[in-house]
């Protein structure tokens, strides 16, 4: 099963900052308001997820996570680390 980040904003331009300094290149984006980045492998969004926590009071967006179908988990600086510790242990691998 795929696991997916989606960002929202409610500030147009404010996803394409956060991705364009995450990411380290030029990226484009179809929505200003939503962005969403699927993942074979669940581990790989501990960056994302940290790089998020670490950038949260620079820009106004909010994450979610799925790891279930239909089941998203709100991202903050008050559950990040449980869920990176989750996503290890749920996907050792």
């Amino acid at each position: 099963m795929n696991t997916s980040v989606n960002l929202f904003s409610m500030k147009k331009g404010e996803i394409l900052k956060f991705l364009k300094l995450f990411y380290d290149y030029s990226i484009e984006i179809e929505d200003d308001l939503h962005w969403k980045k699927v993942f074979e492998n669940p581990i790989e969004m501990v960056d994302l997820i940290g790089s998020f926590i670490d950038n949260n009071d620079k820009f106004k967006i909010t994450m979610w996570i799925c790891l279930d179908k239909d089941v998203l988990i709100n991202v903050n600086s008050t559950n990040a680390n449980n869920i990176i510790k989750y996503l290890f242990e749920r996907y050792p691998y």
